[in-house]
């Protein structure tokens, strides 16, 4: 689709919203003249009417205008024209795109109200616990007016308190709590411990952070795994002895390999004759994520050490994610290569990407300041239109050309003189930097300018949403990492506002042209005022991993000769920039796109056992003609499989009977030793009915006999789902190292994938079976149920 045409089609749709909310505005006099009382009945009456058979669609103007009229009234804020826009194309399912300090917050309460009137629930989605708190705090009050309830959902909570949560007309969460809510109820033996109520709606702040830059790498529930320390420990300091002449490192895919002489070194090192030998996959492994962890993870840029512990640096926000590991042995190669204490690697047994978590919901929406360049992504993988929101207030900011430098030095030692010429006129300074060790770079040099600052390095949510909002204050400098802050309004004083506004100050351009776009987005706000520029150098990774062409090169050589402090304007460099983050964000998009391929697969036969978990979690009597179903096919499988072109492998029948029927008995052997093929089957099946209706008659209280029916599935499904997890995971990397030749790897995994899964339910059914039939049952003396 043409640029012409998308601009085209935002154009019909803003149109389109624009007169439903020109009807919302009309009702305006309508609902100011009601008392609060009166206004306050309304829920009550949209509720009747939803009831008998009216659709939110139906009620929606009406809905929103007395959301608006509540908002006046609790918060003294009236939403604008083009916040009832947005609340429009967010209750539509679609992607509201509004500018930073446009009032998106506030946008958000008009369609939580009208959708939480179904009594299905509404989760509102926030990046950090900080903002989930603040908005539930600050909003909630309008909704809580209204009669409707808010809960609070946060990482540290108890199963009790994230039901209550769940169980509010409106729950505000991080996207990463709700995931990993929903594949632990989906680990649960007993339907009292789930929290969940199901996934009506979502409103997502910040969605294209959530929906496209966090969606690379899947949610994982680890459990532990066989340890591997001493080997971790080995492998860093193997991987230490090399020299550039043992591995090749590709920049631009940041891929690494050993060459012959690194493997010949590795076969020295470890004593063995072959590193890519079949008896030395474990080695191999493990080798291959030490040398990523020595040679292309960077501390305090990719990660950070703190408090004795290695935690995953975002790329995009530069936020610490706390709790969140590396996989396959990379964190473990981390910790070693830091000498942390190692700890065990986990192996999985629930995971979910983001993409197939949020497709799950009834309905989806989002609000962003800068998606459009993402438009095409949302509409294929969540059927979402991106609609750009117009700005209630002409646009005031002024973004300066940026500026190039020959070194990172040179353009450290410019940006410090910068921010102290502005600071010296008392205008506000906000400074994104690349990474941690970027902004104390900076900060060191402020610091020889003896001028006070504060470094923000996205560790404390809560302290870095507080120092954000004053970042606007007179004679404020503030360093933030990527987007620290992000979901803070900056606002400025009037003094500030004569002054120019905020001086947004970029030392780098991030690997996508969104990211840079939210920075600038912090000036100019709601039609204040502001300034932007950045800074750049020819050292900038940008450009080292994906323009460094051999005039760049020369450029910067005498350049250096010539005045290395010296600033320039390149239109040379600024198309290198661009294509360098087009090229970025395409392989990102083709990442996520194969990532969710592969998911699919694992998403069709999550959702299948999640649904027969649920069902047998849900059933209310004993689950007998479910349990003899498993038990008729478990025999039938297995006779066939002994019963071959007519020959019987009697032993192997015979092991069948003791192993998995506990039927082990002499006397036994001897009435199937001459059965036919559906003679032995009928027996068989004959012998696990009695022992059926033998546990039956044992256990005089039926729910007893439920609750260990229901135990037995669960667990052997639970067991049988993380096996198909992890041997799902080794398929995906044996595909992907070798290949198919002319054969499409993600079909083969497809195909491969099913017959697994087959094989699976197969074992699990025969181990349902095994532990049903030689379990002991009795019923419990009464002094035992009281303890």
């Amino acid at each position: 689709m043409s640029l012409k045409t998308l601009i085209d089609n935002n154009k019909k749709k803003v149109k389109k919203v624009a007169k439903l909310a020109d009807r919302v505005m009309d009702l305006a006099d309508y609902y100011a003249q009601m008392s609060d009382q009166e206004l306050q009945q309304q829920t009550y009456i949209f509720q009747d009417r939803l009831a008998n058979g009216e659709t939110l669609d139906d009620i929606m103007i009406e809905a929103f205008a007395v959301a608006r009229e509540a908002d006046k009234r609790v918060l003294g804020m009236f939403p604008y024209k083009v916040q009832i826009m947005g609340g429009i194309v967010i209750h539509q399912g679609n992607l509201a795109e509004m500018r930073t300090g446009e009032g998106k917050t506030l946008t958000e309460t008009m369609p939580v109200y009208l959708d939480a009137l179904s009594g299905e629930g509404v989760h509102v989605i926030t990046v950090n616990e900080y903002l989930s708190r603040r908005d539930a705090e600050e909003m909630g009050q309008v909704f809580e007016w209204l009669g409707l309830t808010v809960g609070v959902n946060g990482e540290k909570l108890s199963p009790h308190e994230k039901k209550q949560a769940y169980n509010a007309d409106i729950t505000y969460s991080t996207n990463d709590q709700l995931a990993f809510d929903y594949l632990r109820d989906n680990m649960v033996l007993y339907k009292s411990d789930e929290v969940q109520r199901g996934l009506n709606f979502a409103i997502i702040d910040e969605v294209d952070s959530i929906l496209i830059d966090e969606c690379r790498t899947p949610l994982i529930i680890s459990g532990e795994a066989e340890s591997y320390k001493n080997l971790y420990k080995n492998c860093d300091k193997y991987a230490k002895t090399l020299n550039k002449d043992d591995y090749n490192y590709d920049k631009e895919s940041k891929t690494i390999s050993l060459t012959e002489s690194g493997v010949e070194k590795a076969n020295k090192f470890f004593g063995i004759h072959n590193l890519y030998g079949p008896t030395n996959f474990t080695i191999a492994h493990y080798v291959e994520e030490a040398i990523k962890a020595v040679f292309t993870m960077h501390r305090d840029k990719d990660y950070v050490v703190q408090n004795g512990e290695v935690e995953i640096v975002d790329t995009f926000t530069g936020r610490v994610m706390e709790g969140r590991r590396f996989s396959d042995g990379l964190h473990q190669a981390l910790e070693a290569k830091e000498g942390v204490e190692i700890k065990d690697a986990n192996r999985t047994e629930a995971s979910i990407t983001y993409q197939n978590f949020f497709r799950m919901y009834k309905k989806i929406a989002g609000m962003s300041g800068t998606a459009s360049t993402e438009a095409k992504e949302f509409r294929e993988t969540y059927h979402m239109d991106v609609v750009t929101i117009p700005t209630n207030n002409p646009v005031q900011r002024i973004d300066e050309p940026d500026l190039v430098f020959a070194t990172k030095r040179a353009k450290f030692l410019a940006s410090a003189k910068m921010i102290k010429k502005v600071h010296a006129t008392g205008q506000p300074i906000l400074v994104g930097t690349g990474s941690v060790d970027d902004s104390e770079i900076l900060s060191h040099y402020l610091d020889k300018y003896h001028l006070p600052h504060f470094v923000l390095n996205a560790k404390n949510d809560s302290k870095e949403a507080q120092i954000v909002k004053e970042a606007g204050q007179i004679g404020a400098i503030t360093i933030a990492t990527n987007m620290a802050g992000r979901g803070t309004d900056i606002k400025l004083p009037k003094r500030a506002k004569e002054l120019g506004g905020l001086f947004v100050l970029g030392t780098e351009k991030f690997e996508s042209e969104r990211i840079d776009n939210q920075l600038r987005g912090r000036a100019g706000r709601q039609g204040d005022p502001g300034v932007t520029q950045f800074f750049l150098s020819l050292d900038d990774e940008i450009i080292q991993r994906f323009g460094w062409s051999h005039k760049a090169k020369k450029l910067q050589k005498s350049w250096i000769k010539e005045d290395e402090y010296e600033a320039m304007q390149s239109k040379y460099l600024n198309h290198l920039i661009r294509d360098s983050q087009k090229r970025v964000e395409g392989d990102s998009y083709d990442e996520r796109k194969n990532t969710l391929r592969y998911d699919d697969v694992l998403r069709q036969q999550r959702e299948k056992i999640y649904a027969e978990r649920q069902r047998t979690i849900d059933y209310d009597r004993p689950l007998d003609d479910v349990i003899l179903a498993m038990f008729a096919r478990t025999i039938n499988r297995n006779v066939d499989k002994y019963y071959n072109k007519q020959e019987k492998n009697m032993e192997g029948i015979y092991q069948f009977m003791g192993d998995v029927l506990g039927i082990s008995g002499y006397d036994e052997r001897l009435v199937v030793k001459d059965m036919s093929r559906k003679d032995l089957k009928e027996y068989l099946f004959e012998q696990a009915e009695y022992e059926l209706q033998r546990k039956t008659e044992a256990l005089v209280h039926q729910e007893q006999l439920q609750e260990f029916e229901k135990v037995i599935i669960l667990r052997a499904v639970d067991t049988g789902w993380k096996n198909q997890i992890d041997n799902l995971e080794q398929l995906r990397s044996s595909i992907t190292l070798r290949g198919y030749g002319q054969y499409n790897p993600v079909v083969e995994y497809q195909k491969t994938a099913s017959v697994m899964y087959d094989d699976m339910l197969a074992d699990v059914e025969k181990s349902i079976t095994r532990m049903f039939m030689r379990a002991e049952v009795r019923e419990a003396p009464e002094d035992e149920e009281e303890e």
